[in-house]
């Protein structure tokens, strides 16, 4: 047969024994080593096989970098609410000292001008702070925290840094109601600071007043500024009390009607300062006898 005649393949090929292989390809390395460090010749074939692995590089790397890049992102957006949540936190606990303190501020501005308003008017007072309005709500009224214990006594004018707020009308041991001037059962004798021209104020107990008593054909007009006049012997002569806002005069009145609105904050801020008693003044000196009779005899005597 055929098939008969061809010698069975054997069942080991034998190559190079592994020990010379293995010395081949040690030689083979240290050689192309030893030329590499001399004479500097796989550069290129190095520089040419990064430039073909370094996006391979990069698109390898790019996973672990946008985990990386997710973790850190994740971290700060944490953080960063964090910072937030504490900073609401402090904002909230330091925001009634904040406005405390502006409350403070201005508290103070307005003592320093009712000290300003005492040295440039040569007055004494107490400051005093108001507790609570009147729970009348037809009248104006206030109570302060000032009373006979502070020597506060019934009659004695408040003002605030801009001008005439009320007077004192109840005194008690702690405390004293002060009667606003825009209270309907209250009076104030003023002056027309441009013309001079006496009258009294009123109260009509809607937070204006009215200038009464005065002719028609007065000089006064819109914006002339009331003080008082002093003549009443309670308030010292000269604190602004009000400002002509509207004049009607009709010929079937002898008067005209003239509204104002007070210049002091009659219904705001909280303090006031309650002016000292004014002295009483020194009564008139009595006439000579001389001048009771005619006029020519005092020469007479003079010249005997």
């Amino acid at each position: 047969m055929a098939g008969t005649d061809h010698a069975p393949p054997p069942f080991f090929k034998r190559g190079p024994a592994p020990l010379a292989l293995l010395t081949f390809y040690i030689a083979i390395s240290l050689a192309l080593f030893v030329v590499d460090l001399r004479l500097r010749s796989l550069d290129l074939l190095r520089q040419s096989i990064a430039l073909v692995t370094d996006p391979v590089q990069r698109a390898a790397q790019t996973p672990g970098s946008l985990v990386d890049h997710a973790g850190g992102y994740l971290r700060g957006l944490h953080d960063l609410l964090d910072e937030n949540a504490r900073l609401k936190q402090a904002q909230l606990q330091l925001a009634p000292n904040l406005l405390r303190l502006e409350h403070l501020e201005g508290e103070n501005e307005r003592l320093r001008k009712l000290l300003a308003v005492t040295e440039r008017e040569k007055a004494n007072g107490a400051v005093a702070r108001i507790m609570y309005t009147a729970r009348d709500p037809f009248s104006r009224r206030i109570i302060i925290d000032k009373g006979q214990q502070s020597g506060i006594v019934a009659g004695q004018p408040a003002i605030d840094e801009a001008g005439v707020v009320g007077q004192v009308t109840r005194v008690f041991p702690f405390s004293a109601e002060v009667t606003l001037i825009t209270d309907k059962d209250q009076t104030v004798p003023v002056q027309v600071v441009r013309s001079g021209q006496r009258s009294v104020v009123f109260g009509l107990g809607s937070g204006q007043l009215e200038l009464r008593y005065i002719p028609a054909n007065a000089d006064i007009k819109e914006g002339d500024l009331l003080v008082t006049s002093g003549l009443d012997g309670v308030y010292l002569p000269g604190f602004p009390v009000a400002r002509v806002v509207s004049i009607e005069r009709e010929n079937s009145y002898a008067f005209a009607r003239i509204r104002c609105v007070p210049v002091a904050a009659v219904e705001n801020f909280g303090e006031v300062l309650v002016l000292s008693p004014r002295q009483p003044q020194p009564p008139a000196p009595p006439e000579s006898p001389g001048r009771t009779g005619n006029t020519g005899a005092p020469s007479k005597a003079a010249a005997k």
